[in-house]
């Protein structure tokens, strides 16, 4: 119940904030478009947006499954846009590094992914706008056999669909 009144809490500073500074994350313009050539802002509503700003990506240790708390500021911040946006869904993937069988890989991104989910879930989010999937190490970002690539793998990555501004 805690994480509820957190999200509840932390969703209504930012929406209180939005009023004053034309959208919860700063910078709306309300032009309509996602980008204004030339000018490097991109919209708030765009996909862009989400995966550069707010991020897409929630990194885990070794045989982890738990999020830290780095990953919950961002998992905040997903929720947060993702309230704003309430046409958009999203696909959890759940990744892990070449370490492993291909079983226990599948198994750990699955966990990996539930756990974003349920955390997403518990902060507010509509559990039917989200779907979770694992590819194990079937999608790596980095292929070699040193920890600074695993440690890229080791992963979750929140894939955005729906609405406008699909950009």
């Amino acid at each position: 119940m805690g994480f509820r009144k957190t999200g509840l809490a932390l969703a209504a500073v930012l929406a209180l904030g939005a009023c004053q500074n034309g959208g919860i994350f700063g910078g709306g313009s309300g032009g309509g478009t996602d980008q204004t050539p030339g000018s490097g802002n991109i919209e708030e509503s765009s996909l862009a947006f989400f995966n550069t700003t707010i991020g897409d990506t929630i990194l885990f240790s070794v045989n982890v499954a738990t999020l830290s708390t780095g990953a919950k500021r961002i998992l905040d911040a997903q929720v947060a846009w993702l309230n704003q946006y309430p046409a958009r869904t999203i696909t959890i993937e759940g990744h892990a590094d070449e370490q492993g069988t291909r079983e226990y890989n599948l198994a750990l991104g699955a966990r990996r992914a539930a756990a974003v989910q349920n955390y997403m879930v518990s902060a507010g989010l509509l559990e039917t706008r989200l779907s979770i999937i694992s590819y194990g190490k079937e999608r790596p970002l980095e292929v070699c056999s040193t920890e600074a690539c695993w440690s890229k793998n080791r992963r979750s990555v929140t894939v955005v669909a729906g609405g406008l501004g699909n950009v």
